[in-house]
């Protein structure tokens, strides 16, 4: 059996799971493992550090999975001094990228480039208003990012199971569910609650592939659905992390100094958890955006073991456990 859907028509892959964008995570070999696989890879355009270097990045993938598609994520960031976007934008085009995943504030004039070039566009999103939006702005597709997600889940605190029932109601565009996925009985769950797909980052950070120290990947195992924290409240740019000493001072130094970035700016540096991704594996010295999903890893799988292990599991549920109570008995051991 194979899981089709809105999504998996709308990006041309086997499997409606996509490779969400991580910084210091998303490069050419993760995103091409997934979408080997049969999902949808993708490189984090703002991980690079120039227009060029994202050239050079995306060029890889293509060479790592010619004939499979993948995405470039472009992260509208709130900055003093932001990126050139306009070039970076250009290389994703010039490069015939396929499937674009915004996000951040205010895309409209991002969304409609894209579109205007005849790219894909999945737009990342924490409420329902501004799905709506996105929606009307043009987007193909929207990634509905729940409470549970690592990294920036806004301020509404609004979980998965409630988010994507709503979407199912008020989207017209198909959505894939973002934030705390990481298994075939979740898949499962949120095709269910109308989704098309689900988006991950997580868990696909402790895949063999994922380009990251391997103290990274040990610490997402042995640690559980308690092991993440927020911080950024004070400052309305919540984010959530992994929890360590250096995750537990920043709060501390938000609850005696709240809304002052000048207090915690050399604490949640990217940099800093650029140096535990890539060169010491350290989960404990810096702020690393994690998900509660980590209550579900349990081992470090390659990319394709991980995906065909979810569609097999979430194919087992849907044929077995959910059709079994409708016919008056339940089949599946899941």
């Amino acid at each position: 059996m194979v899981l089709t859907t809105r999504v998996t028509k709308l990006l041309g892959i086997e499997h409606p799971i996509i490779q969400g964008g991580m910084h210091y995570v998303g490069y050419a070999a993760l995103a091409a493992a997934v979408s080997n696989a049969g999902g949808l890879g993708t490189i984090t355009a703002l991980t690079q550090r120039t227009p060029e270097d994202l050239r050079a990045e995306i060029r890889k993938c293509r060479q790592m999975c010619p004939t499979k598609p993948f995405a470039v994520n472009f992260t509208l960031l709130p900055s003093l001094a932001p990126p050139d976007y306009g070039a970076f934008a250009a290389v994703i085009v010039e490069e015939g990228v396929p499937v674009v995943e915004t996000a951040g504030r205010n895309p409209g004039e991002w969304i409609a480039y894209f579109k205007s070039k005849g790219i894909l566009v999945v737009h990342k999103c924490v409420a329902i208003k501004h799905a709506l939006t996105a929606e009307r702005l043009g987007a193909d597709c929207i990634s509905m990012d729940g409470f549970e997600c690592a990294g920036h889940p806004g301020e509404d605190d609004v979980g998965n199971l409630v988010l994507l029932a709503k979407a199912a109601e008020k989207l017209r565009v198909p959505y894939v569910a973002s934030g705390g996925v990481g298994n075939g009985r979740q898949l499962a769950a949120c095709l269910a609650l109308g989704a098309d797909g689900v988006n991950m980052g997580t868990r696909f950070m402790a895949t063999e592939e994922a380009p990251i120290k391997r103290g990274i990947k040990d610490a997402l195992v042995q640690a559980d659905e308690r092991s993440t924290t927020l911080v950024m409240r004070s400052l309305a740019n919540t984010e959530r992390v992994f929890k360590n000493p250096v995750s537990l001072e920043v709060q501390n130094i938000e609850r005696e100094k709240p809304g002052q970035i000048e207090a915690i700016r050399h604490l949640v540096s990217g940099e800093n958890y650029r140096k535990s991704f890539q060169e010491t594996g350290d989960a404990a010295s810096s702020v690393w955006s994690a998900g509660v999903v980590m209550g579900l890893i349990d081992d470090v799988p390659t990319c394709a073991q991980l995906l065909t292990r979810m569609v097999q599991d979430a194919e087992e549920i849907i044929l077995g456990r959910l059709s079994g109570l409708v016919n008056g008995g339940v089949r599946s051991k899941l």
